[in-house]
């Protein structure tokens, strides 16, 4: 583990209303995350200086909460920390808003294109939408980069006063480097040492006039050889700058002078686009946070004293903010959380103290900090990923294979398994992820061909209902009706298998989730009682996790 993780705990002194062990459990996750989303127990205690009771107790909360997950002697970064990360996204408004535009954007150009938003010194992704080449943008949602390398910094530190200067400075001195910034590759030797440091210094603060003077800056390959980027300040209403849009791209596709006359027109088009959106009205206020404070009292009940109560009630004061909840008063989180007004005015001012929340007349609301915790790491998290944890959980209750599966793209009839764990039997089924078989002759392919529209299915079932199986279509509406599939002896004599639908956001049929086994020893009655409570409960798992980790970040199935 980097021995910069040691800073996992604050510098200064918390002040006396603080709640310690909230402070305690965001240092966890920080020291989880800076390790790679993944690490020992023994590890975090290190890295935090923490008691091992301290740590086990932080993470039997944070696994209650759907937060980490343990695998192993490790801890692992679980999709449902995102919700933390999503309700600061969400209170900005700028990827729900401004999103839309900046893929139109990259469309139109065939050029990945970024919005980030200023973060102390530094630069914090908030969206990407990226062209998906052979060589193609790496950085993820929450990725944090120094404000001297790319395009966007400079902008930002054209409306810096003395005090960010300085803290930029102050930074630069103590981290020549950059070994703070996982995101971006470290400087070298010569760029460290204090003739390089002060030709960066000045190489920034010119690009600063420039930007000032012209409205738009560039990245003539400041992160890395190659990575070209022209970025243009996006403003609020009231003239302050809120974010950034970059099209970036590499010297293969445009020499480092040219680009901007390349992209600048339409990047200005759309900024001005920009403009008008932020200044619509807002959207007005929707409900609860996706998880009330008040879900966890059955957690607090199961674990007993290994749940920590002040750590969830603090963490669900982030989740507060959202669409139409930018900002709020303490009354106002109070009330969007349940919470007694004084518990969230301690949460508040710990978070205020750890930089995740920020004050100003009365109103609160939170820093792109918050997307320090985990947002970045799970970015990359994929639709398989996601669901073998509750699959190998699902295989071990049930003793049968498990396994995730989509329908091929090429529209026919043909199902594709992405995820699996065999079960305990001796004579268990094998589908590796990559096994394609007809769609018809499968639980989780009827189940997916079930939630078709009629126009799709009939699309995908023309050779298989005039090969003879003409009674398909009203057996997979019974499917449909029925939430779920079994299938005895098509695929393999001796197989059977059930399955059940696995929703996104949008309430559409995403996968499907099964079981698989040798139907001996027990009719297909019994298999479907047995058996169905615990498939179900295992799809809701994953549409939970699918719900938050895919509400701004996409979930590729390889």
């Amino acid at each position: 583990m980097p021995s910069s993780v040691r800073t996992a705990l604050p510098a200064s002194s918390p002040p006396p209303e603080a709640v310690a062990p909230l402070i305690r459990a965001l240092a966890v996750l920080r020291a989880l995350t800076a390790a790679g989303g993944r690490a020992a127990v023994s590890d975090l205690v290190h890295a935090t200086g923490l008691a091992r009771a301290t740590v086990d107790r932080v993470l039997s909360t944070l696994a209650a909460l759907g937060h980490v997950r343990a695998e192993g002697r490790d801890a692992v970064l679980a999709p449902g920390l995102l919700e933390l990360g999503n309700a600061y996204l969400a209170a900005t408004g700028l990827p729900d808003r401004l999103g839309p535009l900046a893929d139109r954007l990259a469309d139109a150009l065939d050029e990945s294109v970024s919005l980030a938003v200023p973060d102390g010194d530094g630069v914090r992704f908030v969206h990407q939408a990226i062209r998906r080449r052979a060589m193609s943008l790496a950085f993820r949602i929450g990725d944090l980069l120094p404000a001297e390398r790319g395009a966007p910094g400079a902008l930002f530190a054209a409306d810096w006063g003395a005090a960010q200067w300085r803290r930029w400075r102050a930074r630069r001195a103590a981290d020549p480097a950059d070994a703070g910034f996982p995101a971006v590759p470290q400087r070298g030797r010569d760029e460290a040492a204090e003739a390089g440091a002060r030709r960066i210094a000045a190489d920034f603060t010119a690009r600063v006039a420039a930007a000032r003077e012209t409205g738009w800056s560039a990245d003539d390959q400041l992160i890395e050889p190659g990575l070209i980027a022209v970025a243009v300040p996006v403003r609020a209403p009231a003239g302050e700058v809120v974010c950034a849009v970059s099209v970036v791209s590499h010297t293969s596709r445009h020499a480092a002078l040219a680009l901007p006359d390349a992209v600048l027109p339409r990047l200005r088009g759309t900024v001005a686009a920009m403009e008008d959106a932020l200044g619509a009205p807002p959207a007005p206020a929707v409900g609860d946070a996706d998880r009330p404070a008040d879900g966890h009292l059955a957690a607090k009940r199961q674990l007993g004293p290994g749940f920590v109560a002040s750590v969830a009630r603090g963490l669900a004061v982030l989740t507060a903010f959202g669409p139409g909840r930018e900002e709020l008063t303490l009354a106002a989180v109070a009330g969007a959380t349940g919470l007694p007004r004084a518990t969230a005015r301690r949460a508040l001012i710990t978070l205020t103290h750890l930089g995740y929340t920020e004050s100003g007349d009365g109103r609160f609301r939170p820093t792109p900090k918050v997307l320090d915790l985990g947002f970045a790491r799970l970015s990359g998290l994929t639709l398989p990923e996601l669901a073998r944890p509750h699959l190998a959980a699902l295989a071990e209750r049930v003793g049968d294979s498990a396994s995730l599966a989509v329908l091929t793209t090429d529209g026919g009839d043909t199902v594709r398994y992405v995820a699996g764990v065999p079960g305990g039997r001796i004579l268990s089924v094998t589908l590796p992820p990559g096994t394609r078989v007809p769609a018809h002759a499968t639980a989780p392919g009827r189940v997916l061909l079930a939630g078709l529209s009629a126009a799709e299915r009939a699309a995908r079932l023309g050779g298989a209902t005039a090969a003879g199986r003409a009674g398909l279509p009203a057996l997979l509406d019974r499917v449909r009706t029925e939430g779920h599939a079994l299938v005895d002896d098509e695929l393999e004599a001796g197989l059977r298998s059930l399955a059940v639908p696995v929703h996104d956001r949008a309430g559409r049929v995403l996968a499907a989730v099964g079981v698989a086994g040798h139907a001996a020893g027990r009719p297909p009655r019994a298999t479907a009682s047995a058996v169905l409570p615990a498939l179900r409960a295992t799809a809701a798992a994953i549409e939970d996790e699918v719900r938050v980790a895919g509400r701004y970040l996409p979930l590729p199935v390889p």
